[in-house]
């Protein structure tokens, strides 16, 4: 059953399956969140654990020995328990299992923790390793927004701010997909981005190196803002699904760590910002999605 929060200005939705956010509507009314249309893209906001993106062949090392895993790993299709809960805040979590051990050979608990105050969601991901050796994770967030709120609105009103900056760097991808180190420079309109991503024939863009982790979603005729803030993440990834005509949404995505690189191999522990627990040790990584003008 899905576990809903409430303030005085938002109501939010989140199913145990995936620990996933699949509605936050404001007090008027408004929903933000994309409505998983399957003839379109059938999620809402999938949490990406323990590995972010797809691999060569499915597959990926540690130590040297060799395992399958789908892409974004299993954490969003796993059914999370409820371990607390109150009106604003609740607490899913997930372990290993035999299932889980054949895909991932780590020992975990990952507890992810949603807590709306006003206008701000807050998403903390905790994860411990429980394992006696070195364990390596990757953790992101997959949230598609919608780019029409209100009627008459089009897809092509929107924008994502990017605080400071007049162009960003994407970086490149290969034939297969992977990602290559930075192409030219991307000019932004002021410090805009225009929607739909398709205006430019992209469906992905992904950033590093940003010297504010925060973007704004935002409209010409609209006043909602919906600001992410990612400072525990060094990577972001923006993405709508290739379909014709373009999605009226965007995923606005942060990540600890880079999807598979044309320049590196296959080593879980040789991917560009892979998170390294010690036997014991957990940390809490956290981005907010602040939104305005409801």
């Amino acid at each position: 059953m899905s576990v809903t929060l409430r303030s005085q200005l938002l109501t939010v939705q989140i199913d145990p399956l995936g620990a996933q956010l699949t509605s936050i509507r404001t007090c008027t009314g408004v929903e933000l969140l994309w409505q998983a249309d399957p003839a379109v893209w059938g999620r809402h906001a999938p949490l990406l654990f323990p590995i972010i993106g797809r691999l060569r062949d499915g597959r990926y090392t540690v130590d040297g020995r060799e395992y399958a895993i789908s892409q974004h790993g299993f954490a969003r299709d796993s059914v999370f328990s409820v371990v607390r809960q109150s009106e604003t805040a609740v607490t899913f979590q997930l372990e290993e299992s035999g299932d889980t051990l054949v895909k991932y050979p780590f020992s975990f608990r990952l507890q992810v923790t949603y807590a709306l105050e006003g206008g701000t969601l807050t998403k903390s991901h905790t994860v411990l390793n429980c394992s006696a050796e070195t364990m390596y994770y990757e953790v992101g967030g997959h949230d598609g927004f919608l780019l029409a709120l209100l009627p008459g609105e089009r897809q092509e009103d929107y924008f994502i701010q990017f605080p400071g900056q007049n162009a960003i760097l994407p970086m490149g991808m290969d034939e297969r997909n992977f990602l290559t180190e930075s192409s030219r420079p991307f000019p932004l309109e002021g410090d805009r981005l225009p929607m739909p991503l398709s205006v430019f024939g992209l469906d992905t863009v992904v950033l590093k190196d940003l010297p504010v982790r925060q973007v704004t979603l935002a409209s010409h005729r609209n006043p909602i803002r919906l600001t992410l803030v990612f400072d525990d993440f060094d990577y972001l990834g923006l993405w709508t699904k290739p379909v014709t005509p373009s999605a009226p949404y965007v995923c606005i995505e942060p990540w600890s760590t880079l999807p598979e690189c044309a320049f590196t191999d296959s080593a879980l522990e040789h991917k560009p910002g892979i998170r390294a627990l010690a036997p014991g040790q957990g940390e809490t990584l956290t981005y907010r999605t602040v939104i305005e003008g409801i």
